[in-house]
């Protein structure tokens, strides 16, 4: 037998599955080439075309409520099909309302309780998306909840896996039950809600602090695993000091109207959602910066 021939490393190099990754990879480089690279400025700036969502299908979770609402009534106003998911189905069908007042592309309603949901029921929510809708583009992550402001030795544990569980476990199941219909999608956007407080975690905010910084990593895992064999994109948002009932909660002796609102600072969620972010991966957006 020659020396120089290895029929392993031969067969290695024309495996079908590699020629596939290279030719995702390699479209991938030509994609990110082509679209104009973005600063963080220039999403928080960004001035959307009309009708810039049409043809795509985004998943709003915690639609019913703040900046959730808002996203998606947002999301519908520029083109896009609006799945929206929450937990109060009379707020669901308020903001349904809403959008069909307006001429938007009929939505659909996902009542959901993240915190009890299992894995099981959000694979047949993939499946109903299916089959219902046929495609699914992007995901915002919005629901979210503020739990105790409090020392960590005195948290109560079982809030602690409840905050953890609605802000970052359910996210991430949520995630990966919907990620074959987001492969399928052209480009589809995952959208992640941050904090200050995750990016550089801060005393007494606990377990909305730990699962902020939780979100934070998976983004990045999450895109480090799929930038060079999709067409996905995974981005974390820090709204910022914002006028919502949470931030209410979170400090009861601020003037709301010294904040922005959610209107305010959309430019930056249709950005994410928009194909002129496609270049766009593995970011945390502050939509708000302290100088």
């Amino acid at each position: 037998m020659s020396d120089n021939i290895n029929p392993l490393a031969n067969q290695s190099a024309n495996h079908p599955a590699d020629n596939i990754a290279n030719n995702i990879a390699s479209q991938q480089t030509e994609l990110q080439s082509s679209a104009t690279e973005l600063t963080h400025g220039d999403i928080r700036d960004f001035v959307p075309s009309e009708n810039c969502l049409d043809g795509k299908t985004i998943l709003v979770t915690g639609a019913g409520d703040g900046i959730g609402r808002v996203a998606a009534l947002t999301y519908a106003r520029y083109g896009a099909t609006v799945l929206l998911l929450g937990r109060t189905s009379s707020k669901l069908e308020y903001v349904y309302d809403e959008i069909e007042s307006f001429g938007g592309k009929q939505p659909a309603m996902l009542p959901m309780n993240l915190e009890g949901a299992t894995y099981a029921e959000m694979q047949k929510l993939e499946n109903l998306i299916h089959r219902e809708v046929g495609q699914l583009d992007g995901i915002l992550h919005n629901a979210g909840m503020l739990g105790p402001l409090t020392p960590l030795e005195m948290y109560d544990v079982d809030m602690f896996a409840q905050v953890m569980k609605i802000n970052f476990t359910a996210t991430f199941m949520l995630t990966q039950a919907l990620l074959p219909l987001l492969k399928d999608a052209p480009h589809g956007s995952i959208v992640f809600t941050s904090s200050s407080v995750g990016t550089h975690p801060r005393a007494f905010w606990g377990a909305y602090a730990l699962s902020k910084q939780a979100v934070e990593g998976m983004s990045d895992i999450f895109t480090q695993e799929t930038q060079n064999t999709t067409n996905l994109r995974f981005n974390c948002i820090n709204p910022g000091g914002t006028r919502t009932n949470m931030r209410a909660h979170a400090y009861p002796g601020e003037n709301p109207m010294s904040l922005k609102t959610p209107e305010d600072i959309m430019a930056g969620y249709v950005c994410l959602m928009s194909d002129e972010s496609i270049g766009v991966r593995g970011q945390v957006v502050e939509l708000q910066p302290k100088d």
